[in-house]
């Protein structure tokens, strides 16, 4: 990781082992054949969490077959490269981390059922922030697009023109309004995300009013309409902290679904020094060498993003190697 190659290291959200496999979303007989298919893997997915099993050190999803998956809005997310189908069931109701299993007959009995399932207690209810880093490609590329998919159907049920009950099509991809017909497809909201440097051996780390006092990140702000992604580098870092910067440099991005953000990840050099933070976004920020930022990260006195976010790997690429914990 460096500034001079660009690379950001590994984005843990940005991975996948499945094609997505837009083309078959409208080929109902496909859908249907697929959902009949024994073989196929259904991932329970309620208020962004699903459940694992942790076995001999690793982290995997818990899958079960259709005909044991519970009622609930259905998903297509893809056709492994094996020819397996993955879809995703969204439960009704939160996902218990209880060895008990989720909560609901339905889901309760769902799982009971799984085929071999391993002991209890090896099983729980994870979200993304809990075991993203953990799961291999393949679970962790289908764990984001399950929980993105679920977020948005969640708040977008309803057609925005005329009130009626939206109808899920395309394999979960898209709703259709039985009224006026319109379309509407899952949302994502553009966010920059950019590491402030002074151009030598210092970078700027700040913290939101409502973070602890000892955790820190980069700056980071949604794009505005009708703005291109290097205004609002330089929009968001003039806002937040009154600091104008140049050369914003693009280097990487991760969909970061809490609910629906898409994390474009930046560096940018600063033509001024003097902090001048926006109360209402900034309750502290300063600048800081990478000698003093390695030590205060060893010593526990400064917390930085944990390695599942971009945040983290940008300051890392700066930094020039991974820093002490996670």
């Amino acid at each position: 990781m460096s500034l001079e190659n660009g690379l950001l290291g590994p984005l843990l959200l940005a991975r996948g082992g499945v094609d997505r496999s837009g083309a078959l979303r409208g080929d109902e007989a496909w859908l249907k054949s697929a959902w009949a298919d024994p073989g196929t893997r259904v991932l329970l997915v309620g208020d962004g969490r699903t459940l694992v099993r942790r076995s001999d050190g690793a982290t995997t999803l818990l899958f079960v077959p259709p005909a044991e998956a519970p009622p609930g809005d259905r998903y297509l997310l893809g056709v492994g490269p094996d020819g397996v189908a993955y879809f995703a069931v969204a439960v009704d109701g939160p996902l218990t981390a209880d060895a008990a299993g989720p909560a609901g007959a339905e889901v309760e009995r769902a799982v009971q059922d799984i085929e071999h399932l391993p002991d209890q207690a090896d099983v729980a209810a994870e979200g993304l922030r809990g075991v993203g880093a953990l799961l291999d490609d393949r679970d962790a590329g289908l764990l984001v697009n399950a929980v993105a998919l679920e977020a948005w159907h969640a708040t977008h049920e309803h057609c925005p023109r005329c009130g009626a009950r939206t109808e899920i099509v395309a394999g979960g991809h898209m709703r259709v309004c039985p009224d006026d017909g319109s379309q509407h497809f899952p949302r994502v909201d553009p966010a920059v995300i950019m590491l402030v440097h002074d151009g030598g051996d210092r970078c700027l780390l700040a913290r939101g009013p409502q973070w602890p006092t000892r955790r820190f990140s980069v700056l980071a702000g949604f794009v505005e309409p009708g703005e291109s992604l290097e205004h609002a580098v330089r929009r968001e870092v003039l806002e937040e902290v009154g600091i104008t910067v140049e050369e914003p440099r693009y280097l990487g991005s991760q969909p970061w679904p809490f609910p629906r953000s898409l994390m474009l990840g930046f560096i940018a050099r600063a033509t001024t020094t003097q902090i001048t933070p926006d109360p209402a976004e900034i309750a502290e920020a300063f600048w800081i060498s990478r000698a003093e930022l390695g030590a205060a990260v060893g010593r526990g006195d400064l917390g930085v993003p944990p390695g599942l976010s971009i945040a983290r790997r940008l300051i890392e690429t700066w930094y020039g190697e991974p820093l002490p914990g996670d």
